[in-house]
């Protein structure tokens, strides 16, 4: 449905609890979003959900704010002797992990729900002591969770509510065993709730929501338009000799506040980082490499502003909401359209007319013209 054609909605009008509601005006919300117009009242009355919108449009607050409720609503069980979490959320990479941690922490603050965040590359023995504590929502990326799962730090048995969040990328990072291998181990699809979110709902992410989740009501939220009005689309066609001095003279002439870099590898993302800051632009790439803390620390300076560009690739950036960002330059073209659009789609800071520029090769593959063609995006 077009985002025009939605009705408005507050969150006051939806049946939330009062101690969800409590969290929403922490958080500063009012009204809803349509991803959370059209999913949260399916949800709060206790149908599976598998739901597909643009980054940035307010999923993370949907599914926390649905799994919140149905917590407060639905006594836990019986005790297995071992700690139990309640709900677990399941995210592809560290940096999103821990962004929806920090997001629970707000909208979860009335309800005295024991929350925490595991992923790889920090802090091992200290999550694994909060996880013996015992924790109602845990938050985590598959390797680190099932790592806890199988030295038998908590059990699965009390799962009562599920989420997959950017289940696509999971299938892009190779982690459908993992995947698996945790929703096998809950109990049966009808005697949990069962939420899936993603920017695309791709035919193998439908395959997997239908085995393991319960008749999910499938919520679309499609654009207006392929990218915002207040987007100025520009493509240049370099030699790829020349694509480094074009983007550093790019970087210095267009007075950009808060850029993004995206390439489409690791390696490539750590040239650009030495080449800019040998040019004296001060960057950083985030790299699977970097510990976890000075990853962290990248994307806190980044989004306060002290940190003018962040090259990644779309792994390492899919998910992430950064307000304000004046530029996005993709240094290399996305593998496919889909990762294309998610990155056009996201909308600029208020007021800012953000710039999107392209730089591929001056020779294109024809995957990449047909894909330009077929989506109907105007570079001007």
């Amino acid at each position: 449905m077009p985002l025009s054609n939605q009705p408005e909605i507050r969150f006051s009008e939806l049946d939330l609890p009062q101690q969800v509601l409590e969290g929403v005006h922490a958080a500063g919300f009012e009204t809803c979003t349509p991803i959370q117009a059209r999913s949260l009242p399916r949800a709060l009355e206790g149908h599976d959900v598998a739901g597909q919108a643009q980054t940035g449009t307010g999923k993370t607050a949907a599914f926390l704010l649905a799994t919140f409720a149905h917590l407060l609503r639905h006594p836990a069980g019986p005790n297995s002797g071992r700690p139990a979490p309640r709900a677990v959320i399941l995210a592809p990479t560290r940096e999103l992990a821990v962004q929806i941690h920090a997001d629970a922490l707000v909208l979860g603050s009335a309800t005295g729900f024991r929350l925490a965040v595991v992923y790889g590359g920090a802090d091992y023995d200290k999550q694994r002591r909060i996880l013996e504590q015992g924790v109602d929502l845990l938050i985590g990326t598959p390797g680190r969770l099932i790592d806890y799962f199988k030295q038998g730090v908590f059990a699965l048995t009390g799962v009562q509510v599920v989420v997959l969040d950017e289940a696509d990328r999971m299938f892009d990072l190779g982690f459908i065993r993992d995947i698996r291998y945790v929703l096998r181990r809950l109990p049966p699809p009808d005697q949990r709730l069962n939420l899936l979110f993603s920017a695309t709902l791709s035919y193998r992410v439908l395959e997997l929501a239908y085995e393991h989740m319960n008749d999910p009501e499938l919520v679309r939220i499609e654009p207006d338009k392929i990218t915002v009005d207040s987007v100025t689309q520009k493509m240049y066609f370099p030699a790829n000799e020349d694509k480094p001095r074009l983007l550093i003279g790019l970087l210095r002439s267009m007075q950009a506040t808060r850029t993004m870099v995206f390439v489409n590898t690791k390696r490539e993302a750590e040239f650009l980082e030495r080449l800019l800051r040998a040019n004296e632009v001060s960057a950083s790439a985030i790299s699977g490499d970097v510990p976890q803390r000075k990853r962290l620390k990248m994307l806190r300076d980044f989004q306060s502003g002290e940190l003018p560009v962040l090259v990644a690739t779309d792994v390492a950036s899919r998910g992430l909401h950064v307000p304000d960002v004046s530029h996005v330059i993709n240094y290399d073209l996305p593998r496919t359209l889909k990762t294309m659009c998610t990155a056009l789609d996201a909308p600029p800071g208020p007021g800012l007319p953000a710039t999107r520029s392209a730089l591929p090769a001056k020779i294109l593959p024809s995957p990449c013209r047909t894909s330009k063609n077929s989506s109907g995006i105007a570079f001007r």
